[in-house]
């Protein structure tokens, strides 16, 4: 139960997160669900262990990574000699972060380029966020000190390129429109990273089309896209991140997986994570994607889109099974 208690000294009394604002509802919906469950066995048995699987499905876990947790706990109890069901909720969360990490460091930080210009292609499907997330990562950028600009390359969807172009004006970043309607992506990309270039800035933020239905016209698109980020940087883009709304539980999961058949993701941005009372998806796409996610977004915000950290996620995720908490 290392982990438990260097994290709960490390955060416990620490100021208000948005971790915590943002995972209020996956909080309070999985510390009441553990409880009640509590409440129902006096003893660690088998039916408790199945309805703790069960429990753990139901908040967008994954079967196998619920069941993983289960097996674990179970086995930890046993060796301790536990019977009470209040007993394990430390081993509850310390089996989350070892399961989660697996043994190995786990990278959240976004891929810069250090001596020359940043290229990051935000794809995902429509709704998702995804014309949004650009402009809050640019803004995030731009209070590292960077000089962004964003490219508006989704010229599919009525609506985007206007879009980007208002979120844009309201942070002061330039954003590189397409000449007519409907342009091909690869040369609004191309002639939006000349004009990066010429401005002296040194992040690019591309906004793609966000469509699954055609596979292969999005494939070629991509490869297109690719093609000309290597030609005019002389790499490739340092992230490919998709967006996946956090609401939309295990269908993110199925989307994400149709992504990374046609193109190599580098990581995940889940948006909209105020919004859902399942926050235990993070620990889902571990199993079934084994991509970082990298970016969290907890409100509407332009400020609200933050690094993902693995410590706050599980502290604010569970600490409502602690009773120091309760009162607060």
């Amino acid at each position: 139960m290392a982990f438990f208690k260097n994290l709960k000294t490390k955060l416990f009394g620490q100021k208000t997160t948005k971790y915590d604002q943002g995972l209020k509802k996956s909080r309070t919906l999985f510390a009441s669900k553990i409880k009640a469950l509590a409440a129902r066995y006096h003893t660690l048995n088998e039916a408790y262990f199945e309805e703790l699987a069960e429990t753990l499905i139901l908040a967008d876990v994954g079967y196998k990574m619920a069941q993983t947790i289960t097996d674990e706990i179970r086995h930890e109890a046993k060796v301790q000699k536990l019977t009470s069901p209040d007993a394990i909720n430390d081993i509850i969360i310390d089996k989350m972060f070892v399961i989660y990490t697996d043994g190995q460091m786990v990278s959240t930080r976004l891929n810069f380029t250090d001596n020359g210009i940043t290229l990051f292609l935000i794809v995902g499907v429509n709704g998702n966020g995804k014309t949004t997330t650009v402009a809050k990562l640019a803004a995030k950028c731009q209070a590292m000190g960077k000089h962004p600009l964003v490219i508006a390359a989704d010229t599919f969807r009525a609506g985007a390129v206007e879009q980007l172009k208002i979120w844009a004006h309201k942070i002061d970043v330039p954003c590189f429109l397409p000449s007519k309607p409907q342009q091909d992506p690869a040369s609004v990309v191309f002639q939006g990273i000349s004009a990066a270039i010429n401005q002296n800035c040194d992040v690019i933020i591309v906004d793609t089309a966000g469509r699954l239905e055609n596979k292969v016209n999005l494939m070629q698109e991509l490869q297109k896209l690719t093609k000309i980020v290597n030609q005019k940087l002389n790499h490739p883009a340092n992230e490919i991140l998709l967006v996946i709304d956090g609401t939309t539980g295990q269908n993110g999961i199925n989307q994400a997986q149709e992504f990374m058949k046609i193109m190599p993701l580098t990581g995940l941005v889940l948006t909209k994570m105020d919004g859902s009372a399942k926050g235990g998806i993070i620990l889902a796409i571990k199993e079934y994607l084994d991509l970082p996610v990298k970016l969290i977004g907890f409100g509407e915000t332009i400020t609200d889109l933050a690094e993902f950290d693995l410590d706050q996620y599980i502290y604010s995720l569970t600490s409502g099974l602690f009773i120091e908490h309760e009162n607060q």
